[in-house]
């Protein structure tokens, strides 16, 4: 018999809440996932960045960005999740904007993301 509506204090308003928030890009969930090392997710932007620019040719950056990230030391267990995780540490300003604007959740497969990302 608990209470509905709980008194809130004004300081309950004011506390940020994550409650729901969820990533655009949903990881595949395995096995033998390897956590990524801080200098791997470095390497992508510095190796390999889209910005969202009209002089940029996304399918050409998606040979540069599969070119880096299928180099790295992974078994073939993990490299589709691999690239969905670095991906978003790749893009930049207006390519960013556009990853965080889609709707939590809506990709789960390195061709979601490619399909989404080339229309």
């Amino acid at each position: 018999m608990g209470d509905e509506n709980p008194i809130h204090i004004l300081g309950d308003y004011s506390k940020p809440s994550y409650e729901g928030y969820r990533n655009t890009i949903e990881l595949p969930v395995g096995n033998n996932v390897v956590p990524l090392r801080s200098d791997t997710i470095r390497l992508v932007p510095n190796g390999c960045s889209f910005h969202g620019l009209r002089s940029e040719d996304p399918n050409q950056y998606l040979k540069d960005f599969l070119k880096l990230v299928d180099s790295l030391d992974l078994d073939g267990e993990n490299k589709e999740r691999t690239r969905l995780c670095l991906f978003q540490f790749s893009l930049r300003y207006q390519a960013s904007n556009w990853l965080e604007r889609l709707p939590a959740g809506s990709i789960s497969t390195w061709e979601d993301l490619t399909t989404r990302f080339l229309t």
